[in-house]
């Protein structure tokens, strides 16, 4: 398979593989990209739960990235489990220096689908002005929208205005997730801005599968498999 493009992931590791660095390892495969990768943290995980967490010092995490742009280089970066505020600035600042130009796909992972904290509430503010600020696309779930956006998300007109409100923090587009969602099918979200103070949303709509396996399904998504299966664009 040609390869389509070098992509550099920024996140915490999944013991379960269903999740983290793993999960995003298997998708970049698939699509035929090149998976480059710097660990934020190791955790001890499986499908019930996340049960243990260790922290990647900062300064070696922005060695592997330092590393990795200097030699191999990169066309995207992906950041996952960024769990401190200290972790959210060295990233920072080795994309401000190294890799400004680089598209930047930010996944705010904040906690876990059992419960499981996976940022400091303290790094929030960080986490909105470092990095989503400079994001090309957001993609949080429902309960991460809201605390990005500080807005409770009950409808698909708060999904819009929690779009917004992430738009204006500096991202260029907003991805929300409806796993979390009631609604069959399950609609995901996605919001563009022109530059210009416009938008324009689509939603991608799927039928939601009764099933136990949830482990890591906010991560992934394909065409045909799950999210992003078919796509009704409303002009904003």
């Amino acid at each position: 398979m040609e390869m389509r493009g070098r992509v550099l992931i920024v996140a915490g590791s999944d013991s379960g593989g269903g999740a983290g660095i793993q999960a995003d390892i298997k998708a970049v495969t698939a699509l035929g990209g090149f998976a480059m990768t710097a660990v934020t943290a190791l955790t001890a995980q499986n499908t019930e739960g996340v049960f243990a967490i260790h922290a990647v010092p900062p300064d070696f995490v922005q060695q592997q990235m330092r590393l990795v742009l200097s030699d191999l280089g990169a066309d995207c970066l992906k950041t996952g489990m960024l769990h401190s505020s200290e972790l959210i600035r060295a990233v920072v600042d080795v994309i401000a220096a190294d890799a400004a130009d680089v598209k930047l796909v930010v996944d705010p992972v904040m906690v876990a689908k059992g419960g499981a904290p996976l940022l400091d509430p303290a790094a929030l503010a960080d986490l909105k002005r470092h990095l989503i600020a400079r994001a090309t696309i957001v993609t949080p779930n429902l309960p991460e929208a809201e605390l990005l956006a500080d807005l409770t998300i009950a409808t698909m007109a708060d999904r819009r205005r929690a779009a917004a409100a992430i738009l204006a923090l500096g991202a260029q587009a907003v991805l929300i997730k409806g796993g979390h969602g009631r609604e069959d099918p399950l609609v995901d979200l996605l919001v563009e801005g022109d530059g210009k103070g416009g938008e324009r949303a689509t939603e991608f709509t799927s039928a939601r599968l009764a099933t136990r396996h949830t482990h890591g399904t906010g991560c992934t998504f394909g065409k045909g498999h799950g999210p992003l299966n078919h796509a009704v664009t409303v002009q904003g």
